[in-house]
């Protein structure tokens, strides 16, 4: 039974966050919004909408563990798992990007945690207060001077619709989200009880890589279309919104307390090593390309994650 919550709760979350995203763009164009403000603002928003809505559910409910296991372990997955994937199945170049804004600013939000949680094992709403302004910041920033530099993540069948339309698509994507985070929440916590594991092992890896499964098959599709370029710069942004917008504003409504020092001693740490690694794999062998050898290696330190983790 627990296992059908969780899959049934993924699948409401998936649904549910493309019904907002489809509310989400409408309304954007519909008030004739520049495309890549809709990309960098409103579809970023609604793609972490799942993340967010888990996050924040799971702090209210009482799981802290699992509000901070779910976006650490998503951060996590999106370079060990996603990236490493992608990357095996084709190469693809790096924009210059990379080392200006992208990798920089995720490895200021990645510290900027570390030191919260460090500090007192626990992200308090001033606190909130402070990851999400560095976001609006960076928004900014990225707006007014990295324009080019942003990969177009509109969806390819970007349509208007009726106001009568949208807002229909608006409260299912958000009756959806919650829904399905309900569900993915409670059979997740029972299941931890149910094998006597921890709530934090529970988000950091079913969670985590649930809520990593949608960029993955978005990323292979377009792959395998061969449609669009895949940036190693919309993955490391991803991240980005995890820290400064999930746990920003979930903390800002109600504070996260890290109940399980694994969280601390093991899973941020493991965070900031895939972080740090993609730096140097960027520019050796071959500069500014990822390829299948890359990839091998995210991919097979994220087994090493997970083995040592779970034994």
């Amino acid at each position: 039974m627990n296992y059908v919550l969780i899959l049934a709760g993924f699948a409401i979350l998936i649904f549910g966050g493309n019904w907002l995203l489809k509310a989400a763009v409408s309304l954007s164009l519909r008030f004739e919004i520049p495309k890549i403000v809709i990309g960098m603002t409103v579809v970023s928003f609604a793609t972490s909408a799942p993340e967010l809505i888990v996050s924040l559910n799971a702090a209210l409910d009482g799981h802290p563990d699992i509000a901070l296991g779910n976006a650490i372990g998503s951060n996590i997955a999106n370079l060990g798992f996603v990236l490493g994937i992608v990357i095996i199945v084709s190469t693809i170049q790096v924009e210059k990007s990379f080392y200006i804004t992208d990798w920089p600013v995720m490895m200021l939000a990645s510290f900027l945690l570390y030191g919260f949680l460090a500090f007192d094992g626990q992200i308090q709403r001033w606190e909130g207060v402070v990851m999400f302004s560095m976001l609006l910041v960076f928004l900014v920033y990225l707006l007014k001077f990295q324009k080019t530099a942003v990969v177009d993540e509109m969806p390819e069948d970007d349509q208007v619709f009726t106001y009568v339309q949208t807002m229909g698509y608006l409260v299912l994507g958000g009756v959806g989200l919650w829904i399905g985070s309900e569900l993915l929440i409670e059979g997740a916590v029972n299941l931890a009880n149910e094998f006597g594991v921890s709530k934090r092992i529970i988000g950091v890896t079913i969670i985590s890589i649930g809520t990593s499964i949608p960029e993955l098959a978005a990323s292979l599709i377009a792959v395998l279309k061969k449609e669009k370029a895949i940036s190693l710069g919309n993955l490391l942004g991803s991240n980005v919104f995890n820290i400064l917008a999930v746990l920003g504003i979930t903390s800002m409504i109600t504070p996260i307390i890290a109940e399980d020092e694994g969280l601390m001693n093991f899973d941020l740490i493991w965070m900031l090593l895939f972080a740090l690694i993609v730096f140097p794999l960027v520019f050796v062998p071959v500069r500014m390309r990822l390829s299948w050898k890359e990839g091998l290696i995210l991919l097979g330190s994220y087994v090493v994650f997970i083995a040592m983790l779970v034994q």
